[in-house]
């Protein structure tokens, strides 16, 4: 039935369905480690099946919560329908959910993998340092065709891109990467915003730390794919111990109800805002999509919106970058995003820090992510810091 329901009804329901035969109405949390075997060979067969990728066998039960958790499961199931996708696969973060990523698809003997800049600075990071033995090129959207090779195993791509919100075209580049399977960070725009699968994409990729949480109290990633390739995933999360705790899974699947409600109420806030600062002395530049117009028309085509982020570039430089985020009072100066209170960053010395200099971000730009405060209040706060850095 959830498959036939509308985005905020999938988002208040999905992962939900077995509460009823529980005999609960609110999630249950199942924290145990071990779990009580049947017999030897009912378990063992159990634990092979989810070793491997699998799902446990009911005549054997869990066995072992680093290879199952039914809390976990719930939330899963839940983000992979709001993805439109076969499975989900959680994992202790983002990066853990990167990191398997590139093990599952890489694990076939192609170690290239192509990575569209801008992304995220710990993709970037891990990609670049080789830290899990790959070779990437660093390509724009247009070079993904030429970059792929024989070896390739993968494309990572990431839209709205972090921190300055570039939009890369999905379909076009799942077109450019031939048989290649791309993986997307949605983590920006979120299901409500955009779904990668429904673009020809092979994994969709969440922080769920930020806009899927909401709240800035738990950590945890997810992929949403087909359910071949999540089984790939589950088999790397099972042996490197990458599940994500339990607790973590309740809260993201909290989460879950009010994420469209959220998504909507801060975009509407990031849109004045957005619009309010692009005519600020101060301000060189502000990125936010659809502000200075979509010559390519990627926005209309594969997102319901331009989401909550924005990027401001100074023209006072590093200098004028600092003193804002020391004047500002409702934003928080902070790493992450997509919680409820607002929320500023330098991404060039912080989150984008390990990224070589030619891919780093300008030293000029701050990254907001807005919250559910009255925009008016959030307006006044920017616009008083900007004023006392244009005034300096």
């Amino acid at each position: 039935m959830t498959e036939e329901l509308h985005l905020d009804t999938l988002a208040v329901h999905a992962g939900r369905d077995d509460l009823a035969a529980l005999g609960v109405h609110a999630l249950p949390i199942d924290l145990s480690s071990t779990n009580p075997l049947p017999d030897i060979e009912h378990g063992g067969d159990s634990y092979e099946s989810m070793a491997t990728g699998g799902h446990p066998d009911p005549a054997g039960g869990m066995v072992y919560q680093r290879l199952w958790n039914p809390t976990v499961a719930r939330f899963e199931e839940a983000l992979a329908k709001l993805e439109h996708a076969e499975a989900g696969v959680a994992f202790g973060s983002g990066m853990a959910a990167m990191t398997a990523a590139i093990l599952a698809l890489t694990a076939g003997g192609g170690r290239h993998v192509v990575a569209v800049r801008p992304v995220y600075g710990g993709t970037d990071h891990l990609l670049g340092t080789a830290l899990l033995a790959t070779e990437v090129t660093f390509c724009t959207a247009e070079e993904v065709a030429a970059s792929v090779r024989e070896d390739t195993a993968l494309v990572v791509i990431e839209s709205p891109a972090n921190p300055t919100l570039e939009l890369v075209d999905i379909a076009a580049v799942v077109e450019a990467a031939g048989d290649v399977p791309v993986l997307v960070d949605n983590t920006f725009a979120t299901p409500v915003l955009q779904n990668p699968l429904d673009l020809g994409a092979t994994l969709s990729l969440h922080s769920a730390t930020k806009y899927l949480g909401g709240h800035g109290d738990v950590i945890g990633g997810i992929i949403a794919t087909d359910e071949a390739t999540a089984v790939k995933l589950r088999q790397v999360r099972a042996v490197t111990g990458a599940l994500l705790h339990p607790l973590a899974a309740y809260l993201l699947h909290r989460g879950l109800p009010t994420l469209p409600l959220r998504i909507r109420a801060q975009q509407a806030s990031a849109e004045i805002i957005a619009q309010r600062l692009a005519d600020h002395p101060a301000v060189a530049r502000v990125h936010y999509p659809g502000l200075d117009g979509d010559p390519q028309g990627i926005l209309a085509r594969q997102q319901r919106g331009p989401g909550a982020m924005i990027a401001l570039e100074l023209v006072g430089g590093y200098a004028a970058a600092g003193r804002v985020t020391e004047h500002v009072k409702l934003f928080t100066h902070a790493v992450s995003l997509g919680g409820v209170d607002s929320l500023i960053q330098h991404p060039a010395a912080l989150t984008h820090r390990p990224v070589p200099p030619e891919a780093r971000p300008a030293a000029n730009v701050l990254r907001l992510s807005i919250g559910l405060e009255d925009v008016r209040d959030l307006i006044a706060d920017l616009e008083s810091a900007l004023d006392a850095v244009a005034g300096d």
